[in-house]
């Protein structure tokens, strides 16, 4: 089933999909506060059996995080045409609808940017011609607040994981070549849910995150989605004053498999305008991705080949939203290969 798009943020996208309502919401999610003693512990069980958690008492000034949200809002608030301007992605600026080039569409709208700050400024020259130093200042403090915290949070999934040294983590995320990216992404209020007999408009199609963590913050609306275990999906109450950190598949295959990649979707608001900001922690383009040595066992192998985040990530750009991409660099086994 497609709408047609009636909204004024995205009045030239159609074709937009849709899907059953999950039933029901889940008050599951383990909640980490930063500050608490046994926090390794906490952010390593809660990724081995969820694959994300939400962080609490993270250290991230509400001011940092209200004053990028206001500058973000003012840009997807301009006139289409003036919007358009920042686009088409390359893969960073501003892009509607298309997530891709493979054919994914959702109901949302983003800015894509590099969290090279130079990059940054120079973009930012095109989102806001007349003043782009306030939004510049606001992305940038706003990242460096986050990724301060991230790298306490993986320095700690690495002393829970009892990883040496303790940096193995966080030090591609720290290299002044990490492929990092921040993305904020606005999902418009769709009144025509109305008339979908019960259905959800799909925001942002179901996926895992290529990178190593990711970092999510919105607003108050819900519309987050992840797929449990079990394959069911459920919906996650939003938190505006907290983060969700998600595992990504090259932590999944730097863990080998240990900790899980998270399946999440976002669904659309018939009401409400959805707000998220997300942090993408990524390596060097030359970094190889593969199980850390002292994570693995006495004649353990690994479960995936040997490859660079170039490759894995040039792999994804190529794939659908929807694919297993960690699939195409799994070990197989003669027996599995064969069917049996």
């Amino acid at each position: 089933m497609v709408v047609h798009s009636q909204s004024a943020a995205l009045n030239h996208c159609s074709l937009i999909k849709t899907c059953k309502p999950t039933a029901s919401v889940f008050n599951g999610i383990p909640v980490v506060n930063l500050r608490n003693p046994k926090a390794k512990t906490l952010i390593v069980k809660a990724c081995e059996e969820y694959g994300v958690f939400k962080l609490v008492n993270h250290g991230v000034p509400m001011e940092f995080i209200i004053r990028l949200e206001t500058e973000a809002l003012k840009f997807f608030n301009l006139p289409q045409s003036d919007k358009d301007k920042a686009g088409p992605p390359d893969p960073f600026g501003y892009g509607c609808k298309m997530i891709g080039s493979n054919g994914d569409v959702g109901w949302v709208e983003y800015l894509l940017l590099n969290t090279n700050p130079q990059i940054t400024s120079h973009k930012t020259h095109t989102f806001f011609p007349e003043n782009p130093e306030i939004f510049r200042s606001a992305v940038n403090e706003y990242i460096q607040a986050v990724k301060r915290m991230t790298f306490e949070v993986v320095e700690l999934m690495a002393d829970g994981l009892k990883i040496e040294p303790r940096d193995a983590l966080s030090k591609p995320l720290r290299d002044d070549k990490s492929d990092s990216c921040f993305r904020l992404n606005h999902y418009p209020p769709c009144t025509e849910l109305q008339a979908l007999s019960g259905r959800n408009l799909i925001g942002f199609g179901e996926h895992t995150d290529p990178q190593i963590i990711s970092v999510l913050r919105s607003n108050n609306t819900s519309g987050l989605q992840i797929c449990l275990n079990d394959k069911t999906w459920v919906s996650v109450p939003p938190d505006q004053t907290s983060f969700f950190i998600n595992v990504g598949d090259a932590l999944q295959v730097m863990t080998n498999g240990r900790l899980k990649s998270v399946r999440h979707m976002v669904l659309a608001d018939s009401m409400n305008a959805r707000l998220s900001m997300i942090y993408f922690g990524g390596p060097p383009l030359s970094e190889k991705i593969v199980p850390l040595p002292s994570l693995m066992a006495k004649g353990e192998e690994s479960l995936y080949k040997e490859f660079t985040w170039w490759e894995y990530k040039t792999s994804t750009y190529r794939s659908r939203l929807a694919d297993y991409r960690l699939g195409l660099f799994e070990k197989r086994t003669a027996s599995a290969a064969a069917g049996v």
